[in-house]
């Protein structure tokens, strides 16, 4: 099979397109056939060697997939010839097929496509995560994003109202990316240059209740600030690059926190939490409360931009290879 491949930790540039073996079946696995796989943040980390969880080398790119199940045990919830969307842990995606347990793959809605599947485990359960279980999402709160053009930026846009949000303002570093923000559901979007400002603005003075921050960086105090009383910002990730600190007595003036909403290590603790996610979030796509996402697509031979993507920050919206 043709699959994206890492061989050496030298960054996205390295992912090479290459012939690997088919991957064996196992007790308990599903193989599927992918016709698309999900490209996220980790996985820049992941060919530098930076993540927290590191493939053995050679590995193959990506950690989530849409596809066609092929086999699956007697007794599982999927058979052959469902469409399905799955998660394959540490890399194993970006592959003509991929095996994985039967408990990380799940039947996907009639009206998602397979190419919109392959980038809605990762970013939509990581809000779903962020929103209900770390943010406790009240009905009618105010929801800011940074990087709202991004994948999990714009999943953010899709979801939060179907999770009970009255209002989602959108931060975006170009007019560009603000388009994307307005398209994928904003109630309000503000560039980065002066957002604290035009946020107090928009709420009358008096903040936000929730701001999911997957950027970092220096505008993290800032997030602290535009906090309405018992606030919660959601610490998600660092695609700045750096990783910033707070002074906790700003947290204690204000009445307010700072949460780190970790969903892959959450989903490893906790056995049966996926399950419940999809049980949650299937019915909210499938009835178009939650729009599918609109992903950018790159075929295989490309798999090494699309990682490149990411890393530059020019990506808008989900990136997602397509394999068939």
């Amino acid at each position: 099979m043709r699959a994206a491949v890492v061989s050496k930790l030298e960054g996205p540039e390295s992912i090479e397109v290459l012939d690997m073996p088919e991957p064996a079946a196992y007790p308990g696995g599903v193989v599927i056939e992918v016709h698309a796989a999900g490209i996220a943040f980790p996985d820049v980390l992941m060919t530098r060697g930076q993540y927290q969880m590191k493939p053995q080398l050679p590995y193959i790119v990506g950690c989530e997939v849409a596809g066609i199940v092929r086999e699956a045990p007697e007794g599982t919830h999927v058979v052959a010839g469902d469409r399905v969307v799955a998660l394959t842990l540490l890399g194993n995606a970006a592959a003509e097929l991929a095996v994985t347990p039967a408990e990380m793959v799940f039947k996907l809605p009639d009206n998602v496509s397979l190419e919109a599947g392959a980038g809605v485990l990762f970013n939509d359960l990581t809000v779903h995560f962020c929103l209900t279980k770390r943010g406790r999402l009240a009905p009618g709160e105010t929801v800011l994003v940074h990087g709202a053009a991004g994948g999990i930026g714009t999943s953010t846009l899709r979801m939060a109202k179907a999770l009970g949000a009255g209002r989602v303002i959108a931060v975006v570093s170009t007019e560009e990316k603000a388009e994307v923000a307005r398209a994928n559901g904003a109630t309000d979007v503000v560039l980065t240059d002066g957002w604290l400002a035009a946020v107090k603005e928009l709420t009358g003075g008096r903040g936000v209740d929730i701001v999911l921050d997957p950027v970092g960086g220096d505008r993290f105090t800032d997030s602290i600030r535009s906090l309405a009383s018992a606030g919660r910002v959601l610490v998600v990730g660092f695609t700045a690059g750096d990783i910033p600190t707070v002074k906790v007595n700003r947290l204690l003036l204000k009445n307010v926190e700072v949460i780190g909403a970790a969903w892959g290590e959450w989903v490893m603790s906790h056995p049966g939490y996926l399950t419940e996610q999809w049980a949650e979030v299937a019915p909210l796509l499938a009835n178009g409360d939650i729009a599918p996402p609109e992903p950018v697509l790159y075929s295989l031979a490309h798999t090494a931009e699309a990682v490149s993507a990411l890393d530059k920050r020019t990506a808008t919206g989900k990136v997602v290879v397509t394999l068939r």
